[in-house]
């Protein structure tokens, strides 16, 4: 118990560095909460700062997700937990530290980077099959809420995929919390969805100044 909570407590940490956030105050001067979509990441930064800003923020959102789940046996190991457990808890709290930093009065990004970077560490194939939908939805459409919404309702179905058929042995409860995921990344994107019913969801491009 001990050992989840460490877990947990260390991915909420790195989950909660607002990379978006300082990005926008140091390199643009502007407060993200507050400019474009008002969204802490990477598709906002996209659009206030450009590509190449946008693109370290990605890289190091991701990087919050993967570093503390992967490393989590190592950093919470010696108390008694499973790894997996281990994993899920930090996996968990990462993601939830990114939606809901305490840095910035608990708010944040709707977690589809930080929670590809812990998905890359928990179940690398369940990952790569979501990518791979998230990559062809973003590719054919230009929306990125398209391929987010779509590659996180793949997600426990690739996880589910790659049990069935050999590739992996992932304990059921890493099933669930893809299921769970999915659904509070869904809700997240209540306001993307209506958008997309009314045909007014931007494509991902640069905003002028």
């Amino acid at each position: 118990m001990i050992g989840v909570l460490i877990a947990a407590g260390v991915g909420y940490l790195s989950g909660a560095v607002p990379f978006s956030y300082l990005a926008g105050r140091l390199i643009g001067g502007i407060d993200l909460r507050e400019s474009g979509s008002g969204n802490l990441g990477a598709s906002n930064t996209f659009r206030m700062l450009g590509a190449r800003v946008a693109l370290v923020v990605l890289f190091l959102d991701i990087a919050k997700g993967f570093a503390p789940t992967f490393l989590s046996p190592t950093y919470a190991g010696g108390h008694g937990a499973g790894t997996h457990w281990l994993m899920l808890a930090a996996a968990f709290g990462a993601i939830f530290g990114h939606m809901f930093s305490v840095f910035v009065k608990f708010k944040g990004g709707k977690g589809i980077a930080t929670s590809a970077g812990a998905f890359m560490a928990l179940a690398p194939w369940g990952f790569l099959g979501a990518f791979t939908v998230f990559a062809v939805a973003f590719g054919i459409t230009r929306v990125v809420s398209v391929g987010s919404i779509l590659g996180v309702t793949a997600l426990p179905v690739c996880v589910f995929a790659a049990n069935r058929i050999g590739l992996a042995n992932y304990d059921p409860s890493i099933l669930g919390v893809s299921i769970l995921l999915a659904v509070i990344i869904i809700v997240k994107h209540i306001s993307n969805i209506k958008r997309l019913l009314a045909g007014s969801e931007p494509r991902l491009h640069r905003n002028k100044s």
